[in-house]
């Protein structure tokens, strides 16, 4: 009688939708946005982007910087040990990570579109772009 019981209410619960935990849940394409405002944290930041693609090839990432965060994204920038970021950025951007530097820290500093490496894309604001990402399409903010 219980078994019969178990069965039935198992059988209501799938029929009726209420058993919400299937692959339709998990079919959401992952998104983040790394927020970078300071290029001292540029190499961690990008390890990190790289573990999160290692762990999920499929996943959406956005680096997003403005302030001294442009500065790695800028032509022929170079760490504190006189490594290119260039080619560590072009890998990530191989990999589908796009990265977006802020016009108006480019327009505080007197420099145009053309100062930024080719990977990148100028955008009008980078903290409105942070802003659009998370309330317009949904992204998950995550800051290195």
């Amino acid at each position: 009688m219980i078994r019969n019981a178990l069965i039935a209410t198992a059988l209501v619960l799938g029929l009726t939708g209420c058993a919400t935990a299937g692959p339709a849940a998990d079919s959401k394409q992952e998104k983040v946005v790394y927020h970078i405002n300071d290029s001292a944290v540029a190499r961690t930041a990008m390890r990190n982007v790289q573990n999160h693609i290692t762990a999920n090839p499929d996943a959406k990432i956005v680096v997003v910087t403005h302030g001294k965060g442009i500065d790695f994204l800028l032509n022929d920038a170079k760490d504190e040990k006189g490594e290119p970021y260039q080619p560590q950025v072009a890998g990530l951007k191989d990999k589908g990570v796009e990265f977006r530097v802020c016009r108006n820290t480019l327009t505080g500093r007197k420099l145009d579109d053309n100062a930024v490496i080719m990977d990148a894309t100028v955008v009008p604001s980078g903290v409105a772009e942070i802003g659009r990402l998370q309330s317009k399409e949904g992204y998950v903010y995550l800051k290195p």
